[in-house]
């Protein structure tokens, strides 16, 4: 069992930035991808970036590439994702969420990923 808490979520103006953090505890030995998710009331939860064990590959959505950039310190069991030139449309609950295997696929669907944190809420105002 993982457990993952997010943190850093918060209200900004367009244009502005926030980093998430998400620290991981429990049986973390294993390998694991982590992922950045999405969700808005009424939507499917959408997957945002991910990133490799050793932090080798990342992938992105189309709607966050060149804002959002995602990366991990292993040593301190954490997990950022640095979202820049936040958009209106960036307004979500966003999850942490980690996959017991090296690697991330780069069509990557939250139904892959077996631990989920409890979200922290992104809200941008134009």
């Amino acid at each position: 069992q993982v457990e993952l808490v997010e943190s850093g979520g918060g209200s900004v103006q367009a244009g502005g930035s926030l980093r998430l953090s998400c620290v991981a505890s429990g049986n973390t030995n294993r390998r694991h991808c982590m992922g950045w998710f999405r969700q808005v009331p009424g939507k499917e939860r959408e997957g945002v970036s991910t990133i490799s064990d050793q932090s080798l590959t990342s992938y992105y959505a189309d709607s966050v590439k060149g804002r959002f950039t995602i990366s991990r310190d292993n040593a301190k069991k954490t997990v950022y994702l640095q979202m820049n030139s936040l958009k209106p449309e960036d307004t979500a609950m966003y999850y942490c969420a980690a996959r017991p295997v090296p690697y991330c696929s780069p069509s990557f669907t939250p139904d892959e990923y077996q631990f989920w944190g409890q979200g922290t809420q992104v809200t941008v105002s134009s």
